[in-house]
């Protein structure tokens, strides 16, 4: 489990890094911030389409070898981007970096929720997905850091060796966890295509586009708004990143029994704090307290939503994983991409919080229609 955390901690690094180098990435390659934002929205794409197409692609490779060819195609992704003074090529070598990610994460959560069973799969999700707050809190700053000492370039070259050196060691102490069973692509997309499967991922894409669309936009929202000085902007994702570990292992304890009951209040948490983040942005303590309890309510989304989908789909559990993982990176891009626009709009900085909003009421709804379905279901059969 703890390899598996460092390998999702790179994975997230990479996804919201971007986040922290806005400034630096939009003045070295010749283009806005808003254009820079949309490589948040092209790897969140590539997750969507590798998570799946990777998990089906993989089916009959031995688990540890598509960890150890995820992490090898991500650190050869990076070095693309790094090599690259043109911004369409940085896309594509984010891309590459994507579709590894997604098979990476999709492949990790099944090892973990096959090897914690049934009844702890959530809270071992929440274990595993510790790495994304160790991301905000480490490696997003870090990121953020080097990027003004040593440019955005030197950042993409250290998450690159890091991947190669974590390889060999992935390969050496997971355990495989591989059976002589041969799963048919049918089989699997069978067990995924159910009508709650269908509702949930719509639920996902909308929780969790509200809470990373406010990470994403971070950066621009703190330094224009609340006057933050840009050495002082990396703090303000380690306090995400804090909240985020706090949230992921709290939602992960209670969601293996109470699963839609903590999806609601990570998400309703989410939506209200987001509400008073866009009047209150303007004071800088304000901000650096109210970021902190976003990351504790938008990052306990993931492992819910991870853990319902593995319960609703036992049968395909590392595919499960990676529509879920696809959805989470669908709220992602569509946040992303409307909060670019809404940013370059005459909402400026706030326009991003307006979309939050939006996309985290519309996620709360669909929630609780999906709780409301489930009580009328057990009545029925009581």
């Amino acid at each position: 489990m703890p390899l598996l955390t460092v390998g999702t901690f790179l994975m997230i690094t990479t996804e919201y890094m971007v986040a922290g180098l806005l400034q630096e990435m939009s003045t070295d390659l010749g283009v806005s911030i808003a254009q820079i934002g949309l490589l948040i929205t092209a790897f969140a794409i590539g997750m969507i389409i590798g998570s799946p197409v990777m998990a089906l692609a993989t089916l009959r490779l031995p688990r540890r070898a598509t960890l150890v060819l995820a992490l090898l195609a991500y650190s050869l992704g990076h070095i693309v981007a790094a090599l690259s003074a043109d911004f369409a090529m940085v896309m594509i070598g984010r891309f590459i970096t994507a579709i590894a990610a997604g098979a990476f994460w999709a492949v990790a959560s099944a090892v973990a929720t096959t090897a914690a069973g049934p009844e702890n799969r959530s809270r071992a999700l929440g274990v595993m997905m510790s790495g994304v707050g160790l991301a905000t809190v480490a490696g997003v700053p870090l990121g953020a850091f080097a990027g003004q000492l040593l440019g955005w370039r030197g950042t993409f070259w250290a998450l690159a060796i890091l991947a190669a050196l974590t390889a060999p060691v992935i390969a050496k102490f997971t355990p495989s966890q591989d059976t002589h069973d041969k799963p048919s692509i049918a089989g699997q997309l069978r067990a995924i295509a159910t009508g709650r499967m269908g509702i949930l991922v719509l639920a996902t894409i909308l929780a969790t586009g509200g809470g990373m669309t406010v990470f994403s936009y971070l950066s621009p929202l703190a330094s224009e708004r609340a006057g933050i000085p840009s050495w002082a902007i990396p703090f303000v994702f380690v306090v995400f990143g804090l909240g985020s570990i706090i949230g992921s292992n709290v939602a992960g304890r209670y969601a293996d029994k109470r699963p839609i009951a903590t999806f609601i209040t990570a998400t309703a948490s989410s939506l209200g704090l987001t509400a008073l983040l866009i009047p209150m942005s303007t004071n800088g303590a304000a901000l650096f307290i109210l970021t902190f309890l976003i990351g504790i309510a938008a990052m306990g989304i993931p492992p819910v939503g991870t853990g319902l989908a593995v319960r609703f789909a036992s049968a395909a559990p590392a595919l499960a994983a990676a529509i879920a993982v696809a959805a989470f990176n669908g709220g992602t891009a569509v946040g992303t991409w409307a909060g670019a626009s809404a940013i370059e709009s005459s909402l400026g900085v706030v326009g991003p919080l307006i979309i939050a909003l939006v996309m985290s009421g519309l996620g709360l709804a669909v929630l609780i229609t999906m709780g409301a379905m489930r009580i009328a279901r057990e009545s029925q059969q009581g």
